[in-house]
């Protein structure tokens, strides 16, 4: 019992010091952000606009496979078999034609989206890590849906990183 008295006034007694650094902590929609960056929504509207030419192209191409099976087929009886397989080979190779140019059409979509995002993307993180070394913040984490945060009860720098991308 007595030893428990020297304990417990060695404890009250004895200044304890708990060095402890604090730490800042924010938060951002990363995505968000992304999306509403002017440069981003004007790259968005330049891809619709090559996609939509690149549809059109291939409706006009398949519409011309189109009319020619249709004239073949209906002209078939009239000729030789020799005639027919030609035009079923040149069927053929029109069609594989359209499945290639669909397939680089697509590919060639999501290369100029990656190209024409990289920088936009890079440029957001560069703004963001410059106002979290301005504010001081030792962490900035990706409240996205889908990010590593579960709370977010920090502090939103969204309004002062659109101001630095000047938006």
């Amino acid at each position: 019992m007595k030893k428990l008295k020297y304990i417990i006034l060695f404890f009250l007694m004895t200044p304890i010091c708990f060095t402890s650094a604090q730490v800042k902590v924010a938060h951002i929609e990363v995505q968000k952000l992304i999306s509403e960056m002017p440069e981003v929504i004007a790259a968005q509207k330049e891809l619709e606009k090559l996609e939509k030419s690149y549809t059109t192209e291939m409706e006009n191409t398949y519409k011309e496979f189109q009319t020619k099976a249709q004239t073949y087929a209906a002209d078939a009886a009239n000729q030789t078999d020799i005639t027919n397989q030609a035009r079923q080979k040149e069927l053929e190779t029109m069609q594989q034609n359209i499945q290639q140019y669909q397939q680089t059409v697509s590919q060639d979509l999501q290369k100029k989206q990656a190209d024409m995002m990289r920088p936009l993307i890079e440029k957001a993180r560069t703004a963001i890590e410059e106002i979290a070394s301005e504010q001081g913040f030792n962490y900035v984490l990706d409240s996205s849906a889908g990010g590593s945060v579960i709370i977010a009860n920090g502090i939103d720098i969204m309004s002062e990183v659109k101001k630095k991308l000047g938006f």
